[in-house]
Formats: structure tokens, sequence, C-alpha cells
């Protein structure tokens, strides 16, 4: 008979995205294993199959993993272009960007509430996504912070740099819209943030832009 334990251990591994492929096929050759290891005894057959179904009903219950990834696009003359990925795993979610064409030093980086980068410079993204109201600042800060109050990048000589961010505060499509950035928009700004200025930190120009759409 098949050791459940090691069967167990084996499809906790598995979780389920957008792209990946159902599961089924690796379901279907995991209960002929079973089967094969316990096709000499004539007891037990029965038993492995219902442990067999048992996991099937266990993997059907792994949680989701969502990943969208985006291109970034320079604004206001720059050259500043990049890749920004989200991935959504047991409630958090997770900002990884890249980026390259800026200038040395810190850039500050936002949510800002709508998908739009049509515009030259930007600002068709609008502001700050805030949909909890609170007064620009560093995030987690006392005072009130934006949703989309990442921070500050660093840029090194040669102009690249990269960001990674994670939050429970954040979900991809669901119907939180306090949470949901779907329909929103990731901003690089010329200058760094200050976490004073009312309600935009004083980062200048909007310099790269991508909108966040499923």
């Amino acid at each position: 008979m098949v050791d459940k334990a090691e069967l167990i251990s084996y499809l906790s591994g598995v979780t389920k995205t957008k792209n990946m492929k159902k599961i089924s096929i690796l379901l279907v050759g995991i209960v002929c294993i079973a089967f094969y290891n316990c096709k000499d005894a004539k007891k037990g057959a029965k038993d492995a199959a219902e442990e067999a179904q048992e996991m099937v009903e266990e993997v059907e219950e792994t949680i989701e993993v969502k990943t969208i990834t985006f291109t970034m696009e320079p604004k206001s003359d720059s050259n500043v272009t990049g890749t920004v990925t989200f991935t959504e795993e047991d409630g958090m979610v997770k900002m990884v960007g890249v980026f390259s064409g800026l200038s040395e030093g810190e850039h500050a980086i936002h949510i800002h509430e709508t998908a739009d980068c049509s515009a030259d410079d930007g600002t068709s993204t609008g502001g700050h996504w805030n949909p909890t109201r609170e007064p620009h600042g560093a995030w987690g800060a006392q005072e009130g912070y934006h949703r989309g109050d990442i921070g500050n990048l660093i840029a090194d000589a040669d102009g690249n740099a990269t960001v990674e961010f994670s939050t429970d505060l954040w979900c991809l499509g669901c119907e939180d819209e306090t949470k949901n950035i779907i329909g929103k928009a990731v901003i690089v700004h010329k200058g760094k943030d200050d976490f004073v200025t009312q309600p935009t930190g004083a980062a200048g120009a909007r310099v790269s832009c991508t909108g966040i759409i499923e």
C-alpha cells in the first residue's frame, strides 16, 4: 500500500494558478500508483482507493495562487522602464518590481487610483489610491497612510532598482474595494517621497507607469 504520509507530503506542494493545467492528470497518476502497489494484495485494494479519493479531495481544497505581470512604460520624457509582478496567495499580495533608466538615488513608487497611462506625464492615473480616505504618509504610520503609499526605491549608479512589498491589505480582484488593486496603476516618480507633504509626498514628476488590469 502507498505510504499516505509520503503522498500527502508530495501533494502539499501543489497549488493552483490561473495558468496551471488542471491537476486531474496528476491525481489519476497517483490513484494508479496506489492500485499498482496493492495489486498483489487481495485485501487492501479498497482501502487504497478510499485513501486516494481522500487525497484528491485534499488537493481540490488547495489554496489558489494568482499571478499577474505588467510592463512599465516611460513617462514625462524619461527612459524609465521595468516590470511589476503581483502574486496573491493565502490572503497576502506580494509585489516585485524591477526598473531601469532611473537617475541614481531614491524614487517614490505608489499605486494610483486609475489604470490609465495614456497621458504623456502620467497624470491620467489620478491621485494616490486612497480608498480609506486617510492622510498621506509612510506605510503603517499611526497618523495614517494611503493604501497606495508603497514608499521609495533606490536606484544604483547604473539606474537600476528593485522593490519588494507584501501586504494583506491588497487583493487581486476581490469584492472588497478597499483592498482590490485591479483597475489601479503603478507610478514611479522622479523624486523621493518625503512622507509628509500632502497629499503626494512631493515626489515630483511621474516617470513610469503601468495599469493593473486583470
